[in-house]
């Protein structure tokens, strides 16, 4: 069975030509080419949690930092865990290829935290 990215398991629109794009923009997790592969997933859909500006509750969320707890509680998270199980990326691993393609933030530079 194909393994879902999490714009087609939450349906955002979010994804390159989404229904929601022109107003909340496309999202980095479905764009994110470096990350292609990891979890099994097509560009960040199997590791949103770590990229940041994914959507949850209808909004656009800002950095890891920011939104880990809520995405820790996330129904896809648990779907993705539940999947991949042992072989999991553990979240240094998915940053520290982020962090190698310059595309990792610590902080949101807009507002500092």
């Amino acid at each position: 069975m194909k393994k879902l990215n999490c714009w087609e398991f939450k349906k955002c629109g979010r994804e390159p030509g989404g229904k929601k794009v022109s107003e909340l923009g496309e999202c980095e997790a479905a764009t994110r080419g470096v990350a292609d592969g990891m979890n099994d997933g097509q560009n960040g859909g199997r590791v949103c949690w770590a990229v940041s500006g994914t959507l949850c509750g209808g909004k656009v969320q800002g950095v890891f930092a920011t939104k880990v707890s809520s995405c820790l509680e996330c129904d896809f998270f648990k779907l993705v865990l539940k999947e991949e199980g042992p072989n999991l990326l553990r979240l240094s691993k998915i940053i520290r290829v982020f962090k190698d393609y310059g595309v990792y933030k610590l902080q949101d530079t807009a507002t500092g935290s």
